[in-house]
């Protein structure tokens, strides 16, 4: 079935259907990464997007539910080149197109991935229409003009509280989209950890006596969060260590009279260096966000991370406070352990013990 991707600059990207068959309008964006494509349709972070895959052949290693980052898939289209019709892994469950139709994600194979991701690298993100349908691409592209992602974080936290227990610090994770694994990178090294709520109120959190809180990832416009930052205003005010990831790192900085603005096209992918200034080593990272922090208070915060591609702000610590922020995801496994570090920076922030101490 022939399947159509309109831009809203007009222009008409033909290929192939695949995955379930129905009609979504998204945030066009890219992804550089070799490996990785459950994880990725599994990421919060890409609420209200189409991801386009730039690595050429996709779904050749199938698809293992355990590597699922959250309970479902969140772009609204998967784009590739080509979709393998055929895959070989000892863990595989399903196949790329099964997974696709489980979760009503539509996707398109047979564009040219080199050329469409060329076009948003130089004119920036996009919104798209994906349809197996005719269409009539004036009345498409002026409906394009208009899409927003709204709503984005209160759309994809859990509502209700988790944990995962253990004998060591108490954490309280605010959940703005979390992706599994830093629940889980927290609960192998001991940690008890509760996970609340996106619109947890800070006394409801600091009632819990935490021995640290955790920002999470997640999707969208972080000045959307009003009422989030008035409550990690408050957080911020106490005394209590505190480690942000992504758009928790954008959170916190906004709370602290920062500024955030969207960039071109953004960082997504798992290649993506960055270099520690305090340790005066760049590590590979992985990454996905549309947003960065711009601009600082320098009285509160100073950089200690930043992008060797284009110089971005990738990490805050906040002066004379037990807080320190990402914007890369240390817990995505790129190195595939090379940035893992910051949890133990954490735990030790915490008055506990690193691995590396335990050893």
């Amino acid at each position: 079935m022939r399947a159509y991707l309109i831009l809203e600059d007009g222009s008409v990207y033909e290929g192939e259907s695949f995955g379930a068959v129905r009609d979504v309008t998204c945030e066009v964006v890219f992804n550089t990464a070799m490996t990785g494509y459950v994880e990725t349709l599994s990421d919060p972070s890409y609420y209200g997007q189409g991801v386009i895959l730039t690595y050429p052949i996709v779904g050749n290693y199938g698809v293992n539910y355990g590597d699922m980052e959250s309970r479902r898939i969140w772009p609204k289209c998967l784009i590739v080149r080509e979709a393998s019709k055929q895959s070989s892994n000892f863990r595989k469950e399903a196949t790329l197109d099964d997974y696709l139709c489980k979760y009503g994600i539509p996707g398109i194979e047979g564009v040219d991935t080199r050329a469409l991701t060329k076009k948003i690298r130089e004119h920036g993100t996009m919104a798209g229409f994906l349809t197996t349908n005719r269409f009539d691409k004036e009345k498409v592209v002026e409906e394009l003009k208009d899409y927003k992602i709204k709503d984005a974080v209160k759309s994809v936290s859990d509502k209700t509280v988790s944990r995962l227990e253990n004998d060591g610090k108490k954490v309280a994770l605010l959940d703005f989209g979390a992706k599994d694994n830093i629940a889980n990178c927290l609960h192998k090294r001991g940690l008890d950890v509760t996970i609340f709520p996106h619109d947890t109120k800070a006394e409801d959190i600091i009632a819990m006596n935490p021995d640290g809180i955790m920002l999470s990832n997640g999707p969208g416009d972080p000045t959307e969060n009003v009422e989030v930052i008035k409550n990690l205003q408050k957080l911020y005010e106490t005394d209590i260590p505190i480690f942000g990831i992504c758009l928790g790192h954008q959170l916190m900085a906004l709370a602290t009279g920062a500024k955030t603005e969207k960039l071109k096209y953004g960082h997504r992918g798992a290649n993506h260096p960055v270099k520690d200034l305090e340790r005066g080593r760049v590590y590979i990272t992985s990454q996905n966000h549309g947003y960065v922090v711009a601009a600082i208070d320098e009285t509160k915060a100073e950089v200690s991370h930043v992008n060797i591609n284009d110089g971005t702000i990738e990490g805050l610590r906040y002066k004379g406070k037990n807080i320190f922020t990402v914007q890369f995801h240390p817990e995505a496994s790129p190195g595939p352990q090379d940035t893992e570090y910051l949890f133990d920076e954490f735990i030790e922030m915490m008055g506990g013990k690193s691995d590396a101490e335990k050893a």
